[in-house]
């Protein structure tokens, strides 16, 4: 299965609680952090919901 690396690029300070909330579920709690995460339709949606806050790449 394909592999996602998710790094939270923007600060969650002054962000919407459901934004914060997607952010941690992901587990990035503040900028800098990665993480590697299935691709799956659960995790799109997740980067759907904060994908100005994140950059994706392939893992």
């Amino acid at each position: 299965m394909a592999q996602l690396k998710i790094t939270l690029k923007k600060s969650l300070i002054g962000r919407q609680k459901d934004q914060i909330a997607t952010a941690n579920s992901l587990g990035l709690t503040k900028p800098g952090n990665s993480t590697v995460q299935p691709d799956n339709a659960q995790t799109q949606g997740k980067i759907n919901k904060i994908r100005h806050l994140v950059e994706v790449t392939e893992a």
